[in-house]
């Protein structure tokens, strides 16, 4: 086998263990996929002691990530290669790769005879873009397996076999059994995924996605109208095929933004396309229909925020994830705006990238995506070539302009503020602290002695 970053398998071929290279790695390299992450068995040592020995002995990190099943990662000084290492089932490799979750993560290689170890036919599987389970037992045992499935199928396009398919079906009401942590983590990686809308409808075949976003019930009820030649649902889906698109024809710096690992341990883009997901979630508590048959959605991109920042909490994502998903729906809008304001000029274009900050190209990105999602019979092909032109014209504003931006400076804090006005913390203070960014976004104000003179007008009025 060609295994890349073969420096690793150097340092472990030179241990005296009986060692295997499992899971990932093998289907990697078989799929001539780039792969940091190795996991291995060892067979004649505890893994923690072997863990312990080999990151003292190379000025490796070592973090012990599940010490009940004996499982312990070895970080390298690149902090990009690292190894999970454990003891096998039983003390039998034959029983560990049956007790996996699908094939083709059971594959082993013995990095010292070259053996592949393929009891489950995995690398049929590959060769044939399967998704298949081991056995039932294992889904019943941790059905995060159930999750895991349509997350390999939406990273690499397989399709899950039929066998597979029915213990889903039979088991679907066990996956919120999981740890919240690992289902959320599952989720992300399913979005990261190129094919994570066509993942998407097929969850929804078997109810996991009502199971996992029950808000999508209501998103359900909200049928086509004359703006989307969609139901909301397979809008919201379209939307998420629609930004994998755009990230694909993409030049160099967006895809390079939309790659970076800001917050969560995923991708810009993986958490963007969960952000379009939900980016509708606020249209049912919303809609009205008007007397022409018009349908009107009303504040469903500040609702909609408020719906997900509840959701998000409630499953547990971190703060920075919460903040910037919600940030993209709350705004998810404003893109679109800016560009079809009159006698558009390059400080309109500067107000918004100071308002979007280093969100700007996400949110140009969902605000194409969602054009490309509504076809309705009021949008004709002009009217969606403009936006989307204007679009890029904003995009290309901002990177021309990135190099060069610093962060507006704090001309005065809320403590002056209170001073200055003799006012005590209060609503009115946040608003004057609001108006005040807001006219240092429009550029009215860049220093602390306008800044001054224009609170004192502000309370004077």
């Amino acid at each position: 086998m060609n295994l890349a970053n073969s420096f690793v398998l150097d340092l472990l071929k030179s241990e005296s263990y009986e060692i295997y290279l499992v899971g990932g790695i093998i289907r990697d390299t078989f799929l001539n996929k780039e792969n940091h992450d190795k996991d291995i068995i060892v067979c004649d040592i505890d893994a923690k002691i072997f863990a312990q020995k080999f990151a003292d002995k190379y000025n490796c990190a070592f973090v012990p990530l599940d010490e009940t099943n004996n499982i312990y990662r070895v970080v390298f000084p690149d902090k990009v290669n690292y190894i999970d290492i454990t003891n096998p089932i039983n003390n039998s490799l034959e029983e560990d790769l049956k007790r996996r979750d699908i094939t083709i993560n059971s594959i082993a290689y013995n990095i010292k005879t070259d053996e592949i170890i393929d009891i489950n036919n995995g690398i049929d599987d590959i060769k044939n873009g399967v998704i298949r389970a081991i056995s039932e037992e294992n889904f019943i045992e941790d059905p995060l397996r159930i999750i895991r499935a349509y997350r390999f199928a939406s990273t690499l396009g397989f399709e899950i076999s039929k066998e597979t398919l029915n213990i889903i079906k039979k088991h679907t009401d066990k996956i919120i059994h999981p740890a919240i942590e690992r289902i959320n983590m599952e989720i992300l990686k399913l979005f990261g995924g190129k094919y994570a809308h066509k993942i998407l409808l097929e969850m929804d075949k078997t109810g996991i996605i009502d199971i996992l976003f029950p808000i999508m019930l209501d998103v359900k009820k909200v049928p086509p109208n004359t703006h989307h030649h969609l139901d909301l649902f397979n809008h919201s889906i379209e939307t998420v095929k629609q930004i994998q698109t755009i990230y694909e024809i993409s030049e160099k710096a967006v895809k390079e933004h939309l790659d970076t690992i800001d917050f969560g341990g995923e991708t810009r883009l993986a958490h963007l396309k969960l952000a379009g997901f939900l980016h509708d979630i606020g249209k049912f508590s919303t809609w009205t229909i008007e007397e022409n048959g018009r349908h009107r959605f009303i504040g469903h991109d500040e609702l909609g925020a408020n719906i997900a920042k509840g959701i998000l909490k409630k499953q547990k994502y971190s703060k920075k994830q919460i903040e910037y998903i919600t940030f993209i729906i709350r705004h998810h809008i404003y893109p679109s705006s800016v560009v079809s304001a009159p006698n558009i000029n390059d400080k309109i274009y500067m107000r918004y990238v100071r308002k979007a900050g280093e969100n700007s190209i996400d949110l140009i990105t969902v605000a194409k995506a969602d054009r490309l999602s509504a076809r309705g019979v009021e949008v004709s092909d002009e009217m969606v070539q403009k936006n989307i032109s204007d679009l890029n014209k904003l995009q290309d504003f901002y990177l021309k302009v990135k190099p060069t931006l610093k962060p507006l400076p704090k001309l005065i804090d809320g403590k002056e503020i209170m001073q200055i006005l003799n006012i005590s913390p209060s609503r009115e203070l946040g608003e004057i602290i609001n108006k005040l960014h807001e006219e240092q976004l429009e550029g009215n104000i860049t220093t602390k002695e306008d800044a001054i003179s224009y609170i004192k007008q502000l309370k004077n009025l």
